[in-house]
């Protein structure tokens, strides 16, 4: 098969692994296979992801929690993980014992649940944590972003009484159609049921799976039905977003599980007195941080919207004399809130906007004598050109507002 030339390369667009090396977000390297090293780039994307999560969760009176990375095998084989899912594991011998280093959160979530005695007054109790995962994934099947061994997932663990159930998995449905509406991303979902292999009584997977069906019914949302795919522990809706090949990726999910309660011995005191064991739903919005960040740098092919945007705005000054008006520039906006840069470099000026055109910025700033005599700046935007001269505090503004907005 011959392969395509260049042209075809970027009309079809790059893969996030060139963009990677081309932007300088991240790499990858064979000392640790399976495994990003970040670059400080990569790592804003990274942080305003992080954020954006949490100032949506703190409104929905989520708690974070963070729990140990490496604990004893013993606590995965009360969940039943080691014995479905120790191929996976990544296991550790020390002192006559042996840790697990962890591939999910949830039974780690439980000694958190189970730190105090808990009441119907307490529930829904919403535990969110963004925890460093790793599982054994084998190494043909590892794929720059999308399959890795080291996973940063956006968890959280919800614990609720029999009548919250409905409401919190529409709670989460919404949460996850919102944030993929920021990114445009097209979503198509899929409710997973109990696989051959499972905990429980087939009775509360039954119902586990027609409240899963009730709410995707209730939010008016078409799913494709993947019997026996669900989790060993409890059925799944799977939300799933394309790359830029056309490849179907599961990122979001719901799980509902009744098995957790009752192998930990979890409870709560009810209305009536009465011990009752929770529901716990666990949830991912993102799915993990590698995938959903390796689907939206090739979504966007490194154009990205101004707010995620590494290097918002980058300054360029026509002559030396101009460098420090720039620099001015520079630190007004950092103290703002932008991220900028500046090219003070012996480059001609057509060199460095063409530099800077190259990193995909989403805004240009010339800075030559007339710009610094009247307070102003030359403006070039990303995919419009030159705008022309514009006060210095009116640019500003205008990028602010495009910040909060997240356009």
């Amino acid at each position: 098969m011959n392969k395509p030339n260049e042209a075809e390369r970027i009309s079809n667009g790059l893969s996030h692994q060139e963009l990677g090396t081309q932007l300088d977000l991240y790499s990858f390297h064979e000392i640790a296979p399976g495994a990003p090293f970040w670059h400080p780039k990569g790592m804003v994307i990274f942080k305003e992801l992080e954020k954006l999560i949490r100032e949506a969760l703190d409104k929905q009176d989520y708690q974070e929690i963070s729990t140990p990375i490496m604990v004893r095998k013993d606590l995965f084989e009360k969940s039943g993980h080691f014995q479905f899912y120790k191929d996976m594991m990544f296991t550790i011998k020390m002192e006559n014992q042996t840790f697990v280093v962890k591939p999910m959160n949830c039974p780690e979530s439980t000694i958190v649940y189970s730190s105090r005695v808990r009441s119907w007054r307490d529930l829904p109790l919403r535990f969110s944590e963004i925890g460093r995962l790793h599982r054994k994934e084998l190494s043909g099947v590892l794929n720059g972003l999308f399959r890795v061994r080291q996973i940063t997932m956006d968890d959280a663990h919800i614990y609720a009484s029999p009548d919250q159930m409905l409401d919190e998995i529409n709670k989460i449905i919404q949460l996850i159609d919102s944030f993929y509406k920021i990114f445009n991303f097209k979503t198509s979902y899929h409710l997973a049921t109990r696989p051959d292999k499972a905990m429980g009584d087939k009775a509360l997977w039954d119902k586990a799976e027609k409240a899963l069906a009730e709410a995707l019914k209730q939010n008016e949302i078409k799913y494709e039905l993947q019997p026996k795919e669900g989790a060993f522990y409890g059925p799944k809706i799977e939300v799933h977003v394309k790359d830029s090949l056309g490849r179907s990726w599961q990122l979001g999910t719901i799980q509902v599980d009744f098995n957790m309660a009752e192998s930990f011995k979890l409870g709560f005191m009810n209305d009536r007195g009465k011990k009752e064991p929770p529901v716990v739903i666990h949830r991912a919005v993102f799915g993990s941080f590698e995938r959903f960040i390796g689907i939206l740098v090739e979504n966007y092919q490194g154009a990205f919207p101004v707010w995620i945007s590494p290097v918002q705005v980058k300054i360029l000054s026509l002559t030396d004399r101009n460098a420090d008006y720039a620099k001015k520039i520079a630190t007004e906006l950092k103290e703002s809130g932008v991220r900028a840069e500046v090219d003070d470099s012996n480059e001609t000026i057509g060199k460095k906007i063409r530099a800077a055109e190259l990193e995909k910025l989403p805004y240009i700033l010339v800075i030559g004598d007339k710009e610094e005599q009247v307070g102003a700046v030359a403006v070039r935007a990303r995919g419009k050109g030159n705008l022309g001269p514009m006060e210095f505090e009116k640019f500003k503004e205008k990028i602010l507002n495009e910040i909060v907005k997240k356009i």
